[in-house]
């Protein structure tokens, strides 16, 4: 992976992420893209336990990553969503909830209408056509990283997972081709302003769901800590075995 890491640091000399100093830019919260991420906390905070980037990266187990036996069938998804009675599957309801302008949900929520900004390269989108939901933790990158062992239910779980802010993402259908099932050490959002919140939402994800990281994705990380990110304050929630 050493190529990949070599482009890695070539975008991190690139992130002039502003930050003010003394005041943390909270993960998994949507920003302001080109702003510093100032931001409150996010709603869940009360009940979600909290660490400073670098902090939240010391708890991740280090593993190496095995993807062998991967399938996006292994993860059920999209299923009917968070409210199964509105008729919409997660994906429906991912893209109603991020919409900037609301689209019209008409009959088997079929959506018309609506705009979305996609984070991952600060794009304006009008076009259902042109906007999907990304995992931001990819599934194969979740298999390799422990979900490999886990119960059919838990991975179903995971692949449809709203009940945090950062582990889905309304994206151009184009960045989220672009990035597949690469994990940190290949892609990163085009956006530089963008690519602290992605390793926040990044660890959220792996911590929210006991995932691991493997030693090429951990010096990434450390290097972005160390950086442009060294502010960023986590929240996440466990989900339980």
């Amino acid at each position: 992976m050493t190529h990949h890491l070599g482009r890695v640091l070539a975008v991190l000399t690139l992130a002039v992420i502003p930050i003010v100093p003394g005041i943390p830019v909270l993960s998994g919260v949507p920003g302001i893209p080109g702003t510093p991420s100032v931001l409150a906390q996010p709603a869940f905070a009360a009940a979600a336990e909290v660490a400073q980037l670098e902090d939240a990266i010391s708890i991740i187990p280090t593993e190496d990553e095995n993807r062998a036996g991967y399938h996006p069938s292994s993860f059920r998804h999209w299923n009917k969503g968070r409210d199964t009675a509105d008729g919409c599957a997660t994906r429906e309801e991912v893209l109603i909830a991020e919409a900037v302008e609301a689209p019209e949900v008409g009959a088997g929520c079929k959506l018309t209408g609506g705009r979305w900004v996609s984070y991952y390269d600060e794009q304006s989108v009008t076009k259902l056509a042109s906007v999907e939901v990304d995992h931001v933790v990819p599934l194969a990158e979740a298999w390799g990283s422990g979900a490999s062992a886990w119960t059919a239910q838990r991975r179903e779980a995971f692949a449809n997972d709203q009940g945090a802010p950062g582990t889905l993402a309304a994206v151009t259908v184009r960045s989220k081709r672009e990035k597949a099932d690469q994990d940190l050490t290949g892609w990163l959002p085009a956006a530089p302003s963008q690519q602290c919140r992605y390793i926040g939402d990044w660890v959220a994800t792996k911590l929210r769901w006991g995932l691991t990281t493997d030693k090429a994705e951990l010096e990434v990380l450390k290097l972005f800590a160390d950086g442009p990110c060294e502010t960023i304050v986590i929240y996440y929630t466990r989900v339980p075995e």
